[in-house]
């Protein structure tokens, strides 16, 4: 017991982590758990039912191989079709950046990506050149080429189909980065939306955010990014970040960036993540974090001989997750 109390005092197991619908044990990550359903070793009595009724993208087991087919029906999407949307925003015609200071209904959700080329003499330095803005219903807000600031040195055609001609007239990289940081605050100062609730601020999704926001000189609070690169239950077992591409294999069912890559097809990608990871259904709690004020004597060293009293079943009820779940967003 005096170990197992130290083992969920590090674990931060929750009702948030993804679990085993045979067996469950809980996982830090989907790769962890399907390892555990499908891996090289994998536990034979998990593997054998979930061969006959699991589902190969979000590894949900179902009640019969008749309701497996009706749910992945369901769960395996096809591409990106492009139609004149992405028509388009090959083109560069798209900007429907508005402020609406909050009077839209329920959280206002964005994905954003960015395809960078380079500069500099040894022709390494990343410069954002085309950038995309989509809605939960994958319509294009916002889609331009971008004029960097420095030369180009590098233009990288093979995968982002730019051209020196689809810059020379392209928006600066100044005006574009102040639209883009108007749009994301939506009327609310930088300390409000830096406050849990994120006041009218909209929620921003995206693949390798870090990257994106530094290549467009945009500042925005990490309480308002849902980053599918740094999101725990996406990640590696190792902890490291999975490709964008990888992930929409394994998750979505379809392949992309092959060839020359479209910010938008990246948008689209990450918004329907970000959306299957926010629809799972789990058990609401009160405090769900770790880090709430309510929860950081739950497993205090002072109560270990009470800790080491409870069940299995009583540790995990007090547990919480060290990391913010999605769900959370549809709260």
């Amino acid at each position: 017991m005096e170990h197992l109390v130290d083992h969920m005092r590090t674990s931060f197991h929750s009702v948030h982590e993804p679990t085993c619908g045979v067996c469950k044990k809980h996982c830090r990550s989907f790769e962890s758990l399907r390892e555990h359903l499908i891996g090289p070793l994998p536990k034979q009595e998990c593997k054998s039912l979930f061969n006959i009724r699991g589902c190969k993208f979000c590894l949900a087991i179902l009640d019969s191989p008749y309701a497996l087919r009706v749910h992945q029906d369901r769960c395996h999407l096809s591409g990106v079709n492009y139609g004149i949307l992405a028509h388009m925003a090959n083109l560069g015609l798209r900007d429907s950046l508005t402020i609406d200071n909050g009077y839209a209904r329920g959280s206002q959700v964005v994905a954003l990506a960015c395809k960078t080329v380079g500069g500099g003499s040894d022709r390494s330095l990343d410069l954002c050149a085309r950038v995309c803005i989509i809605d939960e219903n994958e319509n294009i807000i916002f889609h331009s080429y971008v004029k960097p600031p420095i030369p180009v040195t590098n233009y990288r055609y093979e995968t982002t189909g730019i051209r020196p001609e689809h810059l020379r007239d392209a928006m600066p990289l100044r005006q574009v980065q102040r639209r883009i940081q108007d749009f994301l605050c939506n009327g609310e100062p930088m300390w409000k939306i830096r406050s849990p609730k994120g006041g009218k601020a909209r929620i921003l999704v995206g693949h390798g955010l870090d990257h994106d926001l530094d290549q467009m000189q945009v500042e925005y609070p990490p309480i308002m990014i849902r980053d599918t690169a740094k999101y725990p239950p996406l990640m590696k077992t190792s902890k490291l970040s999975n490709s964008l591409k990888y992930l929409t294999q394994a998750y979505l069912g379809y392949d992309i960036q092959n060839g020359i890559q479209d910010p938008y097809e990246d948008c689209v990608a990450t918004m329907r993540l970000y959306l299957r990871m926010r629809r799972q259904v789990h058990r609401r709690q009160d405090c769900p974090l770790a880090s709430d004020p309510q929860n950081r004597n739950n497993f205090a060293s002072w109560r270990q001989g009470e800790l080491e009293r409870m069940s299995p079943e009583e540790m995990l009820a007090i547990s919480r997750s060290d990391y913010y779940c999605w769900c959370l967003d549809s709260a």
